[in-house]
């Protein structure tokens, strides 16, 4: 089993789920993709993430994110799961959740720990690109439920930075000023970026948000 890392194409699969059989690479297009994988149905936290995700859902389609969850339980489980999901949560659970049973998208994607849970997938996280890479790996132990802001400032920040030279500074928000990449030189970021750059120092140069 390969562990799959930072750039790494993101493996292909076809699943069955709660929507039908589904092809991983059909079913993102040229959309950027997002994978989170849950222990099981019925459980507790992965309710009250499942319903964070279905009302966030927007705020995915607006950046172009495709979301796709996973257990390893079946569609049929699957679906009785989601009207729990709707009721508590006053939600609508509107895209897919792979029904994993014999595990082999779990282990394709390195999603069972042996040491947390032999049986169980942890809670993963895959953010994908268009171009199938792998863009962002979050995992979180199964008692610590996921922050759905993070996960879109996460994409905010890997959308502004596949298209400009910019990186994004710690706690960075879309709007907030950004860091110039250290590979252009000032003289050159200056003309780049018209709305002006500070330099805090030799390879600390800020500039605003070119997307604000």
């Amino acid at each position: 089993m390969a562990t799959i890392r930072l750039g790494d194409t993101a493996p292909n699969f076809t699943a069955d789920s709660s929507m039908g059989t589904l092809n991983l690479y059909d079913y993102l297009g040229d959309s950027w993709g997002i994978l989170f994988s849950h222990p099981a149905d019925f459980t507790p936290v992965c309710t009250t993430e499942l319903g964070t995700a279905a009302n966030f859902k927007p705020e995915f389609d607006k950046r172009n994110v495709k979301m796709l969850a996973l257990s390893v339980d079946g569609a049929d489980s699957h679906n009785e799961w989601i009207k729990d999901i709707n009721e508590v949560q006053n939600t609508s659970v509107n895209f897919p959740i792979i029904a994993d049973e014999d595990k082999k998208v779990s282990t394709l994607y390195d999603m069972i720990h042996p040491k947390a849970d032999s049986n169980l997938t942890v809670r993963s996280v895959f953010i994908i690109a268009p171009d199938k890479t792998v863009k962002l790996i979050l995992t979180y132990p199964a008692s610590t439920g996921r922050n759905f802001y993070e996960l879109l400032r996460v994409i905010d920040s890997l959308q502004l930075t596949a298209y400009h030279k910019v990186a994004t500074p710690a706690n960075w928000e879309h709007g907030n000023d950004v860091v110039v990449s250290p590979a252009i030189p000032t003289k050159e970021a200056r003309e780049l970026f018209t709305k002006g750059v500070e330099e805090i120092k030799p390879y600390l140069r800020m500039t605003p948000d070119p997307t604000a």
